[in-house]
């Protein structure tokens, strides 16, 4: 059945009156005009279905909710084109379908299928509309939570104690900033008594990122005196932004407006913060000599560990010193939670003068309550052993990773923010997947399978023989490893399809082979009527890539499965051109009935090449380029048979 949506009428009515809301300045513009040759042409990627070249233009920051200047956003377009894939990574990246809106009614009523309608439903507010939810969330959580303990200020009330973070409350307060810059050591701080203690509730849960409302009081006169002390403060703290919010009033969309503008507004304090301070004071120094350095628990960044990341080795391992420092546990994928080192005032001595190059690590200085939102960190702070426990120093924290994916890392559990580029995506997504912090895990994975361009079915579909840039980044025997290893299986259908659509250039090389058997060992007490589940993948993909020429010339039914056997190679020759008589498409020769003198030549096979000859991937001359795709077709299955039966394997 299917999903109902607005009529027309009904969607030029919802038009008028959201365009009366923000001309009057009740709403915002959620999708602005945008002109710009880079919107452009991501409206144009989007009616194409180019994953690859989407990915490129949000990466840039270009705004996915904006529209065009036939009021189109780029949701719009991809769901009327039926581009699945781009319109679910659209909606991951946070596009806006709201119901109760113009554009959103639009997209529904314009979805190419119900497929799309239905993916389009799915992605409620809380997906769509709010993606710094998790951040914004896990904030508010901190001020309630008790273990482990991550506060490091009381604040008293007349009748209440508040134990809050020094870091947060300096980022978020332009009045907590200077006061803590002054004196870094402060642990406690008195409220005014003729403030009630719900006035300052109400302002410490707009701080720690929650939904800042009045409490209820018994009497009108305390419910006065509540919003005269919210008053008050938000003038003290100097977040008026808060008194402002409370007086306003409105329906249930201006309300989500003003608490989305909110949440964005503290998620770019806080990474202004994180990159003037976290970042800021990043120290490099001799990996063996991490160790020896020391930072006081008093500081004026209020960090609370030290997590080291160690520079990859770029020589030869055996031309190293012999490190007493080496052997150290680190946070790895296959150990548990490691030993930490305590380590005081920030003090690195320099090496001495060595022969060798030797290993640098960075150490970031970092707040336990931001990184307890990976399960490894909650899990470490949280147990009996020396990370848990608060020392006169900081604790160092080894993590196995570059200082370059730790500090990706950080800002996204800091800000939300993940940027990062294709050639790093999959160092990223095993050290996200070691820490446990899947947004980030599929973020990394979304960002391989656009980039890596083996998902853009229409571009594929248009360059069918697996032809690529020559510039490309991507090893996909890393990535279906990656995938196997992450649990990611968006990775491993990206990796079969990106083989099949290439498949000429993997099939005979020694490490697909090994690819093969990798796949097939995956499978305990493996029986011979198994199949290799990365094979039938292919499989799949092999088809979807020569269907796609079939159908654009209207021959889809030639492979269509439901009419029986796919077309022989031989069937589809009958169907030559005129252009094709005479000419033995397997051995290039004119027909054995004939001889030359009948013929009156002998073809000359570097002419036929220079003529512009279609030659199957075999070296045999094809009608067109459809008889070409069809034997190749062939061709490729039967080396995928053969390639299995030389592994011993069935299926």
């Amino acid at each position: 059945m299917a999903t109902p949506v607005l009529g027309k009428h009904q969607i030029e009515k919802a038009l008028h009156d959201e365009r009366k809301d923000i001309s009057s300045g009740r709403l915002k513009e959620e999708n602005p005009l945008d002109t710009s040759v880079e919107f452009r042409r991501f409206c144009e990627a989007c009616r194409r279905g180019d994953l690859k070249a989407c990915q490129e233009q949000i990466t840039k920051g270009i705004n996915i909710n904006a529209r065009d200047e036939f009021d189109y956003t780029p949701l719009i377009l991809a769901s009327l084109c039926g581009h699945y894939e781009v319109v679910q990574m659209l909606l991951e990246q946070g596009a806006l379908c709201e119901r109760d809106t113009f554009q959103g009614e639009r997209c529904l009523y314009n979805a190419l299928n119900d497929r799309i309608r239905n993916l389009l439903l799915s992605y409620d507010y809380s997906k769509s509309t709010d993606p710094l939810q998790p951040l914004a969330g896990h904030i508010a959580s901190l001020w309630t939570r008790e273990v482990p303990k991550t506060s490091d200020i009381e604040v008293h009330t007349s009748d209440a104690t508040f134990q809050l973070h020094k870091f947060l409350l300096s980022a978020r307060s332009p009045y907590f900033a200077k006061k803590l810059s002054a004196a870094p050591e402060t642990t406690s701080w008195k409220l005014a008594s003729t403030i009630p203690t719900p006035s300052f509730e109400t302002c410490i849960r707009y701080l720690y990122f929650g939904d800042a409302a009045v409490a209820t009081m018994d009497s009108e006169e305390e419910q006065e005196a509540v919003v005269a002390g919210i008053d008050k403060l938000s003038r003290q703290l100097e977040i008026p932004q808060l008194f402002e919010g409370i007086l306003q009033s409105g329906d249930r969309r201006q309300a989500r407006q003003r608490r989305t503008e909110e949440v964005e507004r503290g998620r770019n304090q806080l990474a202004a913060w994180f990159e003037a301070n976290v970042l800021r004071h990043k120290a490099g120094v001799d990996s063996a000599k991490a160790s020896d350095v020391k930072w006081d628990r008093e500081n004026g960044i209020f960090a609370d560990v030290l997590l080291q990341a160690d520079e990859e080795d770029e020589e030869d391992e055996d031309a190293a010193p012999e490190d007493a420092d080496s052997d150290r546990p680190r946070i790895r994928k296959t150990d548990g939670a490691p030993n930490g080192i305590p380590i005081g005032h920030f003090q690195a001595s320099r090496s001495p003068s060595r022969q060798w190059e030797p290993r640098r690590s960075t150490l970031f200085p970092a707040h336990r309550a931001m990184l307890l939102r990976s399960e490894v960190f909650a899990t470490m702070f949280a147990s009996p052993f020396r990370e848990g426990q608060e020392l006169h120093h900081l604790q160092l924290v080894p993590v196995d990773c570059s200082p370059d994916v730790l500090s990706i890392i950080l800002r996204f559990l800091y800000t939300e923010k993940a940027d990062f580029g294709l050639g790093i995506a999959l160092d990223v997504l095993h050290a996200a997947d070691m820490l446990f912090i899947e947004r980030l895990k599929q973020r990394a994975a979304l960002l391989i399978s656009t980039l890596g361009n083996g998902s853009a079915s229409i571009v594929e579909s248009e360059n069918p023989r697996g032809e690529t840039d020559a510039d490309e980044t991507i090893n996909v025997y890393d990535v279906v490893r990656a995938g196997w290893d992450t649990r990611v299986h968006r990775l491993e259908e990206f990796g079969a399809r990106y083989i099949a659509y290439r498949l000429e250039r993997y099939i005979d090389e020694p490490e697909f082979k090994d690819l093969v058997r990798e796949s097939a060992s995956r499978i305990q007490a493996r029986q011979e009527t198994d199949t290799v589940e990365l094979v039938d993948d292919i499989r799949y993909y092999l088809s979807e890539r020569f269907r796609l020429r079939f159908e654009d010339a209207g021959l889809d039914e030639m492979m269509d499965e439901d009419t029986g056997a796919d077309l022989t190679v031989s069937e589809l020759l009958k169907e030559g051109t005129p252009e094709d008589e005479g000419v033995d498409v397997h051995s290039g020769l004119t027909p054995p009935h004939e001889s030359e003198e009948e013929a009156g030549f002998a073809p000359d096979l570097e002419l036929l090449e220079t003529q512009g000859v279609v030659r199957t991937l075999d070296g045999d001359i094809a009608g067109d380029e459809f008889a070409q795709d069809a034997m190749n077709y062939q061709i490729l299955l039967g080396k995928i048979e053969r390639l299995m039966e030389n592994l011993g394997l069935d299926g």
